[in-house]
């Protein structure tokens, strides 16, 4: 699992999940492609209903984009998978829920891999960074039908409550736009998560790039945010 892309702190200002439901799997590496081009900085691949067969042949096809991109690939939820292609880390849901724990997945994977982590409260923020998350999400921000079970939309009041919670890189998840993205950001957000407005735009380059620059305008990480 050696890559130049690896780290415990990734560049999360442009955040993209791969989600197959909104693309064929064709389309899906040919929408990675562009977006990386675009300026995304780092790649989930979430494919809930894929066979483990499906998912390492997908991973390993991804992962050939990334690594030429210098981007980080991250798989949801599946460390297994993670583990089969070399993949950077994976991401997982909220503490003590359905998946596998981040502190397990960490002596999994190992120091230097990426561990996200899914959170809405400030308790499980803080047991995140307990546990040795490399960064956590927070959502959604604004509405959205990307993710049937992802409930009301929370606002950047969101962001800022878990900001003060943990020190962690922290991403918005949500209905998050070129338009929108900058208030994510001001609410102390280190980056923004996108799947749809990226991956079935018209041009996902273009599209990833109209991010980045409100992204890289408006702070983004290693630029101001308010705590």
């Amino acid at each position: 699992m050696e890559s130049d892309a690896r780290t415990s702190t990734p560049d999360l200002r442009l955040y993209l999940i791969a989600e197959v439901s909104l693309v064929t799997p064709d389309q899906l590496e040919r929408a990675v492609v562009a977006a990386v081009g675009g300026g995304v900085t780092i790649v989930q691949l979430r494919h809930k209903g894929a066979s483990t067969l499906q998912l390492v042949e997908l991973g390993r096809r991804l992962l050939g984009v990334t690594r030429a991109a210098g981007v980080p690939l991250v798989i949801n939820d599946r460390v297994d998978v993670a583990l089969a292609i070399g993949a950077d880390g994976v991401h997982v849901g909220h503490p003590g829920k359905e998946d596998m724990p981040p502190e397990l997945c960490r002596r999994l994977l190992g120091p230097s891999a990426i561990i996200g982590v899914s959170v809405d409260q400030e308790h499980e923020a803080r047991a995140a960074e307990a546990a040795g998350a490399s960064y956590i999400s927070a959502g959604p921000i604004y509405a959205t039908a990307t993710k049937s079970d992802a409930g009301p939309a929370a606002g950047p009041a969101l962001i800022r409550r878990l900001r003060g919670a943990s020190g962690l890189p922290l991403l918005g998840i949500g209905g998050i736009t070129a338009e929108n993205a900058g208030a994510v950001i001001t609410a102390g957000a280190d980056g923004i998560a996108v799947a749809s407005s990226v991956l079935v735009a018209r041009d996902p380059e273009s599209a990833a790039r109209a991010l980045r620059v409100a992204l890289d305008s408006g702070g983004g990480q290693n630029g101001q945010r308010v705590r």
